[in-house]
Parts: structure tokens; C-alpha cells; sequence
């Protein structure tokens, strides 16, 4: 553990900690854009859809939520073997950096819907129904009431997006996705280089610290009711 102060340690190792710090950071913001892509509109149909929601459609919901819970329920490791097959069709390669950008978003996707429809599902009843009221169409509903009105804690269930596909990340290390995932496993493990390994692990501890610290100023700062 020592050795990592040394200058020989950096030497040889900090080229590819470097890199892998990098590849983990081009997954995590590629795979969080599209999985918001997907996932932000499947959580404001989710919302729009519910008994007591402004469009209410039971097939719809019903439909959506199954798929959702269905994609919840799947272990990351698991899941992202089972689409290696699709991965490879899609993607070109099933392994490296643009093969773990497909599975990270599948797994992702739901859990930002889900996410969005809590989020949205807080907002005041009040406020929409002033909203309707004053003839507002569905979509003005959604951008001018919705989302603004929710806007703290969807920031807030993004810093928790973007911790979970770190640690989804460090997971697809195992299968050869690359990343500091793959070097801890690579050097902590099979080279028994664990001081790797170690540097590794605090890199991904700085990250989530980071995240969780902004996102959690930047709800603070925009929630109108603390102010």
C-alpha cells in the first residue's frame, strides 16, 4: 500500500490508472445521456399515465411499469452477459469501451424512469390543477410545471444515476469493459498488484464524493422552498 507514494509506483502505473480513469469517465457520461434519453420520457408518460394523472391510461401504465420493474430486476453482472449476443450486433464488439455502453444503458434506463416518476410524482396536485385550469395543454404541463417543479429532486436522483453506473462500471470491468473496474481486477487480482487495485478503489470513492457533493449544492441551490 506504501508503494503507491513512491514515484516508481506512478511511473508505471499512472499512465494506465490515467487512461482507465478516463474510459470510466466517457461510460458513466455516455451511458447517463442515454439512459435519460430513454429513461426521462418512460417516467413522464409513468406519471401522465396513473389513475389520477392528467392523461390516465391503464394499458399504458400497466405496460411501462412491467417493463421497468423487469429491467430493474436484473443483477448488472447477469444482465450484461445476457446481452452480449444484442451488444455485438449492435455495438460491433462486446467487450472494451463500446461494449459496455449498451448494457450500462440498459440497465440504467429503468432506474432513471423510475427515478423521474417519483420525482414528478411529488409535485403539488394544486399546482397542476391551477395549470389545467388555466388551459395549459399537456406538454406546457409537463415543461413549465413538471419538470421546473421538480427539478431539486430530479437533481438529486441524478447524482443517484450517476453513482449507481459508476458502480455498474466497476462491475463491467469484470467482463473486460475496460475502465478502473477492469484494472483492479486485471492488476489487483490476477497480476496481485494490489496497490492497483487500492488506487483504483480511492479514485472511485473521489468520484462519488464529487458527484454527491455538486448535485446536492445545485439542488440546495434551485429548491424555491429554501428560499
Amino acid at each position: 500500500m506504501a508503494e503507491i507514494f513512491t514515484s516508481a509506483f506512478w511511473a508505471e502505473y499512472g499512465g494506465i490508472l490515467a487512461e482507465g480513469f478516463l474510459d470510466t469517465l466517457v461510460m458513466v457520461i455516455a451511458s447517463t445521456a442515454l439512459a435519460y434519453l430513454f429513461g426521462l420520457p418512460m417516467g413522464i408518460v409513468c406519471v401522465l399515465t396513473q389513475p389520477h394523472g392528467i392523461r390516465p391510461h391503464g394499458p399504458v401504465n400497466a405496460v411501462l411499469g412491467w417493463i421497468i420493474n423487469i429491467g430493474r430486476s436484473f443483477p448488472f453482472a447477469i444482465l450484461m452477459v445476457a446481452l452480449f449476443p444484442f451488444t455485438k450486433l449492435v455495438m460491433g464488439t462486446r467487450l472494451g469501451l463500446r461494449g459496455a455502453i449498451l448494457p450500462l444503458v440498459v440497465a440504467a434506463a429503468p432506474f432513471v424512469a423510475r427515478m423521474v416518476e417519483t420525482s414528478l410524482s411529488e409535485v403539488d396536485a394544486g399546482v397542476i390543477e391551477a395549470a389545467q385550469s388555466m388551459g395549459a395543454s399537456t406538454f406546457q404541463i409537463v415543461r413549465k410545471v413538471y419538470l421546473p417543479e421538480a427539478m431539486p429532486s430530479l437533481i438529486l436522483g441524478g447524482s443517484i444515476t450517476l453513482i449507481a453506473i459508476v458502480g455498474y462500471t466497476a462491475i463491467a470491468g469484470m467482463v473486460g469493459a475496460g475502465g478502473l473496474g477492469d484494472l483492479a481486477i486485471r492488476y489487483g487480482h490476477q497480476r496481485n498488484v494490489p496497490s492497483v487495485m487500492w488506487v483504483t478503489v480511492i479514485i472511485l470513492i473521489v468520484i462519488v464524493q464529487v458527484v454527491q457533493s455538486v448535485f446536492s449544492r445545485l439542488s440546495v441551490r434551485i429548491d424555491k422552498r429554501l428560499k
